[in-house]
């Protein structure tokens, strides 16, 4: 069977299913069967992505022996068991050195935390990735982290699993939809294949780097983040990163007004947060040297910072668990909240490579820390495992994201009320305080616009018959040309009509003609006197139509696809018999009924609730028909007539 036989068979099935593969059949979502084949794929990418994070943990331990321990060996360790004394001011710089020159002579993309270089990809780049950013951004991040800069694995991990993913989906002849698809489920695939938050993984993708949520989507990251975790299962095993001592249910008031407090304080800190990175990199554009020295001194920053506080070097895994566990000193915390926080937001500037995750969960934590100092015991770690919650659920503005990430980071679900009250609360206070987050403000900062607000289509829930006009001037197919160009220039057509259906005796649509059209032919016709050109001589006939049930979202797609503005309205049961037009005027008339909707406040209730008997209002009820006319001008002086039709 030749291909495109095949492909007849298969789309003659799927109508007979009710599914067409265009999804012109309204239902509650728009997924067709190209579902799977991009879910198969997915499966793929979610098994490479998780190899991936594998590949750039034993990395990062490499370069972290390499340059801290002068051995080789691949085993996770941290930077602050180093004995180097003043000599650790270099290692940082060193690592600088090496990226800035990794990005100015290899790809400038590998510059950054990872996750607004993703998303630049998907908005921007048609969802396409360089193969060889794959390769060098997580050597460059392993670099970075691993000679002592205050990083995460994650940032750099989504990047990369991004990219792979995105490799893999130009090896096929996908759209750039189903390219994004792929490319963010590579990007939850590491991010489970770092944390094993594979939850976490899938609400990132939805709230930060899918811009919709839909099931040709939603189905094909799920299912990479599944695998990505089963993977993960087999090499690194199953326990929780952080496991945390079980805590008590926070329903008490007083502990719920102290999760509000944290939720206040971490929205504060990640303000304060993101105007710190930004005001590094406003710093860093003001001196007169090239940015490919910018890590560099971001390097000599953080080895400066870790001289005075060696925990604030590496990713300090194990400085979060010893938040998570309660076993803090005060000076642990201050050094986390000053000095941690100044050498990430000055290195994050400085355009170096390295995620932001880990590091909002430590300084987090440190204020959670010095919360329970005062807030009323919940056990231990309870206050840092909330304050990581919120200072997440406010940084990233993706408040479910930060609260599953710790749940599956703890296990602890005893803690999900207390966390979705302290995200929301941190989230609520940035989205008033910040026009955008740590991770937009770089794409905003590179010339584009994006809106995280999700919701319903106003197009989609407005249809056609809603907004066409029933008023309008149809043509017969024998009107003279020179007497209809006569009574369109003179005559005034409703709402300014530009487009009129052609109708032959029987009164069946056969075609359509522009004003223009007509226009242009009455100038043409000969004065010789020879018989009058009609208007079947100039009709367009197959014209592109709507129909009264199909949603505004569709006529506009088909406006996009066709380039015109205008369509005759016909019955979808017959398809020759005219019902009305509908215009992009209209379409905008429906959305401004949306904005209507959303801006306009009044009041139906008042303070009597029941009206005294014969004083109520009463409603008229809509009768069951309406006639709705087509007009039809005279062929000539003599002729005219009128069709009619009803509508329930």
């Amino acid at each position: 069977m030749r291909q495109t036989e095949w492909r007849s068979w298969i789309s003659q099935f799927l109508h007979r299913l009710g599914y067409p593969e265009d999804g012109s059949v309204l239902g509650d979502f728009t997924t067709t069967w190209r579902i799977v084949p991009i879910s198969l794929l997915a499966l793929v990418v979610g098994g490479v992505g998780a190899c991936v994070a594998w590949v750039l943990l034993r990395l990062i331990g490499f370069f972290t022996n390499l340059f801290f321990f002068l051995r080789l060996s691949t085993k996770l360790v941290t930077p602050s068991d180093a004995v180097l004394g003043p000599w650790i001011v270099i290692v940082p710089v060193i690592g600088g050195l090496i990226i800035g020159l990794m990005a100015r002579y290899g790809s400038e993309r590998i510059r950054g935390h990872g996750i607004p270089e993703a998303i630049e990809a998907i908005l921007i780049n048609g969802s396409r990735i360089q193969p060889r950013v794959a390769i060098l951004k997580p050597i460059s991040s392993a670099i970075s982290i691993g000679s002592g800069g205050p990083f995460g694995a994650e940032g750099p991990i989504i990047m990369t699993g991004g990219a792979f993913g995105s490799l893999i989906a130009q090896s096929f002849r996908l759209s750039s939809a189903e390219r994004r698809t792929l490319l963010v489920a590579g990007a939850a695939a590491g991010m489970t294949g770092v944390f094993g938050t594979p939850v976490a993984a899938v609400l990132l993708a939805v709230e930060l780097l899918l811009f919709e949520w839909k099931p040709r989507s939603f189905v094909p990251v799920a299912l990479a983040a599944v695998v990505a975790e089963m993977v993960r299962t087999w090499i690194l095993g199953v326990p929780p990163l952080f496991p945390t001592p079980p805590h008590s249910d926070c329903t008490a008031l007083v502990c719920l007004g102290g999760v509000v407090v944290t939720g206040v304080l971490g929205g504060a800190l990640a303000a304060l947060l993101t105007a710190a990175v930004y005001g590094a990199e406003d710093a860093f554009r003001a001196l007169p040297i090239h940015w490919m020295w910018w890590p560099l001194f971001g390097g000599l920053v953080i080895g400066i910072g870790g001289l005075i506080f060696p925990p604030a070097l590496g990713v300090g895994y194990d400085v979060i668990g010893q938040l998570i566990n309660g076993n803090y000193t005060l000076r642990l915390l201050l050094g986390i909240l000053l000095v941690k926080s100044t050498i990430w937001a000055i290195a994050l500037g400085s355009g170096t490579s390295g995620g932001i995750l880990a590091p909002l969960l430590m300084m987090g934590g440190a204020l959670g820390g010095l919360e329970s100092l005062v807030f009323p015991a919940e056990g231990a770690g309870f206050w840092p495992i909330i304050a990581m919650g919120a200072a997440l659920g406010g940084t990233m503005r993706s408040p479910f994201t930060s609260v599953v990430f710790v749940l599956e980071l703890t296990h602890d679900v005893h803690l999900l009320l207390p966390l979705l009250l302290g995200a929301t609360i941190a989230h609520g206070f940035t989205v008033l305080t910040l026009r955008r987050s740590i991770l937009t403000e770089k794409v905003a900062r590179r010339g584009y616009h994006l809106s995280r607000e999700y919701a319903v289509d106003p197009l989609e829930i407005v249809f056609v018959r809603e907004v066409m006009r029933r008023n309008i001037v149809v043509l017969p197919a024998n009107a003279p040309v020179a007497d209809l160009a006569r009574r369109i220039t003179e005559e005034p057509q409703p709402r300014g009509q530009h487009l009129f259906p052609v109708l032959d005796e029987h009164g069946s649509l056969i075609g359509v003609v522009t004003r223009n059209d007509v226009l242009t032919a009455a100038r043409s016709l000969p004065r010789d006197g020879q018989e009058p050109a009609t208007i079947s001589a100039i009709i367009r006939t197959n014209p592109v139509v709507a129909y009264p049930d199909e949603p505004l979202r569709v006529v506009v797609y088909r406006m996009a696809e066709t380039g015109l503005t205008r369509f005759p309205v016909v019955r979808r049961d017959n398809p020759k018999q005219v019902e009305g037009m509908v215009s992009l005027t209209d379409v905008l008339v429906g959305r401004a009924r949306i904005l209507e909707a959303e801006r306009r406040r009044e009041r139906f209730i008042g303070g009597r609730l029941v009206f005294p008997r014969g004083q109520g209002r009463r409603l008229s009820q809509p009768t069951s028909e309406s006639v709705i006319s087509v007009q039809l001008p005279p062929a000539n002086e003599e002729k005219g007539a009128t069709v009619s039709s009803a509508r329930e």
